[in-house]
């Protein structure tokens, strides 16, 4: 018999218990699933963006975190350890900010293996027939024209390095169905879609993966600022709409699916949009009632 530890669980006398020598290893010894890579992340001050920063230093990842909120921004990056995160400030649409971005970056780490585009704004919640266009222009400007630049930009440094890197962007559950967030929002995220469909098919021939990820609602202070509600309120709202129930969605559920897209795990993922919503969007609510059981 051989005595090699190959699993998290060892079999006593036909039971199965928890191996304690590796449940308890400490976070160093676990795996780290970006060790020697770089990435930017935009929108990286709060809500996903701050839990992607966090989760991406704890798998080994050096990390330009990217926002216009200066100060929290700071925040995250001190919280973390300075010698891991760097903030670095970029208004996503402005073209100039983004590579000059891209340029600190490379300048600093001398490479960029991830992209995590993930700035955007909720923008007006009026109705269609109160449409403010200027309004929309400025929800697309920051959704769709920002995340291309990004992606633009960091694109051609991986190119120009030969690195197989990987991008993500965040749109959302109403970029895959209506009447589940503003018009200027929804019409912003279903564009990024089209988008990472078509940067996924040039960019292919690089070795580079494009992906995106749509959450449910979450509790971000986005969201949370847009409705006037605490996290508790957005989030029971959101749970009661869901179709997956007993669980609450966090903005760490979606960094981990973030976590998941950059890393060599998804080495043959691209083009993909990565639903994050316990069902929700495939689910049809009109006939929901009829088959709850009693």
């Amino acid at each position: 018999m051989h005595n090699r530890i190959s699993s998290a669980t060892v079999h006593v006398l036909g039971r199965t218990q928890p191996n304690k020598e590796l449940t308890h290893w400490p976070q160093a010894m676990m795996k780290q699933r970006l060790e020697g890579k770089v990435a930017i992340v935009t929108g990286a001050a709060s809500g996903i963006g701050a839990e992607t920063v966090r989760l991406f230093a704890e798998h080994g990842a050096l990390i330009i975190a990217a926002d216009v909120q200066d100060e929290q921004g700071q925040e995250v990056a001190a919280s973390i350890g300075l010698e891991k995160v760097t903030y670095h400030h970029c208004d996503v649409r402005d073209e100039k900010q983004v590579e000059e971005t891209v340029n600190f970056t490379l300048e600093k780490h001398g490479r960029l293996d991830i992209l995590f585009s993930n700035a955007g704004i909720l923008g007006s919640i009026s109705g269609i027939l109160e449409l403010d266009l200027n309004d929309f222009d400025k929800t697309m400007a920051t959704n769709v024209r920002g995340v291309a630049a990004t992606i633009k930009h960091s694109a051609r440094a991986m190119v120009d390095k030969n690195i197989r890197g990987s991008i993500i962007c965040t749109t959302s559950v109403a970029a895959m169905i209506g009447g589940t967030g503003p018009h200027g929002y929804t019409t912003s995220k279903h564009a990024l879609v089209g988008l990472v469909k078509t940067a996924c098919s040039e960019l292919g021939a690089y070795g580079i993966r494009v992906n995106s990820v749509s959450p449910f609602g979450v509790a971000t202070p986005l969201t949370c600022r847009a409705f006037n509600a605490e996290p508790h309120q957005v989030e029971a709202t959101s749970c009661s709409y869901a179709n997956l129930k007993d669980v609450v969605l966090k903005a760490r559920h979606i960094a981990e699916a973030v976590l998941f897209l950059a890393s060599d795990d998804a080495i043959y993922v691209s083009g993909h949009n990565l639903v994050i919503d316990g069902g929700f969007t495939v689910v049809n609510h009109s006939y929901s009632t009829l088959l709850t059981p009693d």
